[in-house]
């Protein structure tokens, strides 16, 4: 028997974790985050983990590393079957609720990447090489490269260049089969860019750039604050003088929404590819449709 796996998605402000938590509670559900960046501990406001929301309702897959660690695929669907597991093993219902769209894709497309040891012979070769030229090797090797900062450090990007050389040669392993239930949130798209601006003051006036500047204080350079997404990079260049906050607020709100429409493409993608995603009216009841759709998730 395939085991059963809910899954609930759509773009940054759609209400994920809300219709998340309402199913878990309906269904015995936990809830595993597929949130690229609500794994580090401390970006607790710009990575929009609103851990009140949860209740009694647990969760997975936040707050588990230090900011710097790097936390790639790999390291996701490690941690992501541990929890999944661990969730089945308590007689509960697994609720994977996120955003990020490789992460998701990853679990849906039921390939699973394998540890990838060190090709000395291949970093001797490469030693002597430009941070250019390796770049592209990376991007020929790699045309769906969705990580550009390991372009820019010499030593990720010779490790990302392994990574990429050693799964081009190697066939992934497969996921465990999962019978998937997918759940997307969908608004008017006028309604989503009011949402999104709306949450944008909200986090702002709950403390963004106090949050940005603690971090920075507690070691984080401005260069790793630019890997941790929208709100980190543009508050980070507020603090160092580049953006008035009028420009912060302006540019960041226009970043987001243009954010909030790629993920929207590479949700239409993942549905070219095969993934069926029931889509719910947010501005409806969309718990009351879904856990109606649910029922049916024999």
């Amino acid at each position: 028997m395939k085991q059963k796996l809910l899954i609930i998605l759509g773009p940054t402000a759609s209400g994920k974790t809300r219709l998340g938590v309402e199913l878990a509670r309906r269904m015995n559900g936990e809830i595993i985050s597929a949130d690229s960046r609500q794994v580090y501990r401390g970006l607790d406001i710009g990575s929009g983990k609103d851990l009140a929301e949860y209740g009694e309702i647990p969760h997975h897959l936040i707050d588990i590393v230090d900011p710097g660690y790097e936390f790639n695929l790999f390291q996701f669907q490690r941690r992501f079957l541990e929890a999944d597991a661990a969730i089945r093993g308590r007689g509960k219902l697994p609720l994977l609720v996120g955003g990020t769209g490789l992460y998701l894709d990853s679990v849906l497309s039921g390939y699973r990447l394998t540890a990838v040891p060190e090709n000395h012979a291949l970093r001797e070769e490469l030693a002597g090489e430009p941070l250019e030229l390796l770049a592209r090797r990376l991007r020929e090797t790699n045309p769906r490269l969705h990580n550009s900062t390991d372009t820019l450090e010499r030593q990720r990007l010779l490790r990302a260049i392994e990574i990429a050389e050693f799964r081009e040669s190697t066939p992934p392993e497969s996921l465990p089969e999962f019978r998937h239930l997918v759940l997307g949130l969908r608004w008017e798209r006028s309604v989503l860019r009011e949402r999104i601006t709306e949450r944008l003051r909200q986090r702002l006036g709950e403390g963004l750039v106090e949050e940005v500047a603690r971090l920075h204080g507690e070691g984080i350079s401005w260069e790793q604050l630019e890997f941790y997404g929208l709100e980190y990079r543009y508050v980070a260049r507020h603090l160092q003088g580049e953006l008035t906050k009028n420009d912060l607020f302006q540019k960041l709100n226009s970043a987001i929404h243009d954010f909030a429409k790629k993920q929207g493409n590479w949700f239409r993608r993942m549905e070219r590819r095969g993934a069926v995603i029931h889509w719910l009216d947010g501005a409806a009841d969309p718990t009351t449709e879904a856990a109606e759709i649910a029922k049916k998730f024999k």
